[in-house]
């Protein structure tokens, strides 16, 4: 029970490594918000949760959408301790086919959400008692890959961003700590999705690149992503901030 009563929103908590992350969370003694524009597949979780875990309607990219979720969180729970910035969305296609609407749209779930609500979280936090601030990057925040320059660089974006939110943080005397974590591949909707976005041939031809890249020789669970994050959002992790957690099987040791 090592989150024992505190009170984590988690964005894209209706699927993939959200879901597994407010199961882990819930486990762990947490009361969880659910945030996600899956209003049947984010209800349906928080009902199988129970009591513990409520669900709001969020579009990361709107403001007063995250105004409303913050809302939402307080007046149900009291208070607001972990916020993980989960949501995300991948669009493959090299630089010569990927359009400005495919850039700006991938720039703004991925990267600018991630302004948005850790601005919202540290305004609540730093007149309570603090709290963790987990944005969930990816290896591609740190790698590049030829067919994905709009998720490199969304990615790369959320990694150093982090960096300064937990300097400013801890200049400030927040007691508020900010970290990313930087899954590989791992096996989601997003992840399918994706590859069946491609032709079959480079479907088949990337995901055998891809598991002969990898060390441990499979892609993750979301829930070895999940217990990452719990690890982040507790006490044991009391003195990490500004840090980047890489969960890919070994695949950027090489």
């Amino acid at each position: 029970m090592r989150l024992d009563n505190k009170v984590a929103l988690i964005t894209g908590g209706a699927a993939g490594i959200g879901e597994a992350t407010c199961i882990r969370f819930i486990n762990d003694g947490a009361r969880v918000v659910i945030a996600d524009i899956n209003q049947t597949q984010g209800q349906a979780l928080a009902e199988r949760l129970g009591e513990s875990a409520l669900f709001v309607t969020l579009d990361v990219t709107q403001p007063q959408q995250w105004q409303s979720a913050i809302e939402s969180t307080l007046e149900k729970f009291g208070r607001l301790d972990i916020l993980v910035n989960n949501a995300g969305i991948v669009i493959p296609g090299n630089i010569e086919e990927c359009t400005l609407e495919d850039w700006q749209r991938t720039q703004s779930i991925n990267s600018d959400a991630v302004f948005l609500g850790t601005q919202a979280a540290i305004k609540v936090m730093k007149v309570n008692s603090g709290g963790s601030i987990i944005n969930i990057s990816s290896m591609e925040g740190i790698i590049g890959e030829p067919n994905l320059p709009a998720y490199n660089a969304s990615k790369g974006a959320v990694r150093i961003f982090t960096k300064s939110v937990a300097l400013h943080c801890a200049n400030q005397g927040y007691n508020i700590r900010a970290n990313s974590v930087h899954p590989g591949y791992v096996m989601t909707k997003l992840v399918a999705d994706a590859i069946a976005s491609l032709p079959e041939d480079q479907a088949k031809e990337y995901q055998q690149k891809a598991l002969s890249n990898i060390p441990m020789g499979r892609m993750s669970e979301p829930k070895e992503i999940a217990g990452v994050i719990a690890f982040l959002a507790s006490e044991d992790a009391s003195y990490i901030t500004g840090s980047e957690l890489v969960v890919d099987g070994g695949y950027t040791a090489r």
